[in-house]
């Protein structure tokens, strides 16, 4: 597929490596990652087309139409025509993500894009299965599809995908920070702070912290950080955490001559091997040994 070093298309601004999937009608996929030289904010870019962004790696800041948020590796962007974008990179580390534009035309044909087409840019994040579809789509298009698989393929994508985004509208257990009644602005806003401080300090890495360390980190005690997180982010502190770290268990498994399971284990914070196939089946529904066959490009699935 074709790869070069050029402007990050997300962002118009800063340098990338960049990937093409494919590019059946009316669709575009390719992979970035992005080379951080400046942990600044970028210009603010205005968005021309449809697109979705699926975080595989690394973390950025991101204002969304006036919106400050924080992306890993389990977050989701979904952005309209318009809707005015920039990011920053304030831990100094790049991030690597998925992205599809597609053609409105091919929303439009679509019952399940109406919300999509008619509202401002969306985030949320993946769940374990979601994200294992996202990786396995990737690793079938590095294998090499024809262009009317290709389509077939990222269309049932999308189906799982946009599924996801409306169950996670309803989730129970997270707010809705913006129409929440009965609490002032200032405190909600702290609260989002407080939850996005300890995802980066999650994402940064160090799976040995403690949760007293952690709350430590962003200046809260353990009782009232795990409050706060489960109220903004619908998710425990320890699930959150054993999210990202499967995420880049899987990145690992994707390479190809990866480290032995027991390696990876230790290197991810796992107490052994049983321990980190438990966890990852848990998350995706797979054991490593599994999914390293699923997600390397050069294996048949």
């Amino acid at each position: 597929m074709p790869e070069g070093v050029g402007s990050d298309p997300r962002r118009k601004t800063s340098p990338a490596r960049w990937r093409v999937l494919g590019h059946p009608d009316g669709i575009l996929a390719y992979q970035v990652r992005c080379i951080v030289e400046d942990h600044g904010w970028s210009r603010t870019a205005v968005e021309t087309g449809h697109k979705v962004m699926l975080g595989r790696s690394g973390v950025y800041r991101h204002r969304v139409n006036g919106r400050t948020g924080f992306s890993d590796a389990t977050s989701v962007l979904l952005l309209r025509p318009g809707d005015e974008m920039a990011v920053a990179h304030p831990l100094g580390c790049g991030d690597s993500y998925t992205c599809l534009e597609i053609d409105t035309e091919v929303l439009a044909e679509r019952p399940d894009t109406e919300r999509w087409l008619h509202t401002a840019g969306w985030q949320g994040s993946s769940d374990g299965p979601l994200d294992l579809a996202h990786r396995m789509l990737v690793a079938q298009f590095r294998r090499g599809l024809d262009r009317f698989e290709m389509g077939e393929r990222l269309h049932r994508f999308l189906d799982r995908l946009l599924g996801h985004v409306s169950a996670d509208r309803e989730l129970p257990g997270a707010v809705d920070l913006d129409r929440a009644v009965g609490r002032r602005a200032a405190t909600l806003a702290a609260h989002r702070h407080l939850a996005d401080r300890a995802r980066e300090v999650l994402a940064e890495g160090d799976y040995s912290l403690s949760l007293d360390e952690v709350a430590r980190e962003v200046g809260a005690s353990p009782h009232h950080l795990s409050r706060v997180f489960q109220r903004v982010t619908g998710s425990s502190l320890t699930a959150w955490r054993n999210r990202v770290r499967v995420r880049a268990v899987l990145d690992m498994l994707a390479e190809i001559d990866g480290p032995p399971l027991r390696v990876v284990a230790s290197e991810y914070g796992f107490a052994d091997q049983a321990h980190l196939t438990r966890v990852v089946r848990e998350q995706v529904g797979h054991p490593p040994a599994r999914l390293r066959r699923l997600l390397t490009p050069d294996q048949a699935a």
